[in-house]
C-alpha cells in the first residue's frame, strides 16, 4: 500500500516538472523553434497515474 502513495507522489513530482518545462516553452524567445516533447500531454499522463494510484491505494487500505 505505501508503494501506491510513493508513486503517486512520484506522478505529481513529474506533473510539476512537466508544467514548468511547458511553461518555459510558451515563454521562449524564438517561437519558431520546434520542441520533440508534448509537456502537456506529459503532465496530463502524470495527472492521470497519480489518481490512478491513489484511488488504488486508498482502496487496498
Amino acid at each position: 500500500m505505501p508503494a501506491m502513495f510513493w508513486g503517486a507522489g512520484a506522478s505529481v513530482a513529474i506533473a510539476l516538472f512537466a508544467a514548468l518545462r511547458d511553461r518555459r516553452r510558451r515563454l521562449r524567445d524564438d517561437p519558431d523553434r520546434v520542441g520533440w516533447v508534448d509537456w502537456r500531454t506529459v503532465q496530463m499522463a502524470a495527472l492521470l497515474a497519480t489518481i490512478l494510484l491513489v484511488s488504488i491505494g486508498l482502496h487496498t487500505r
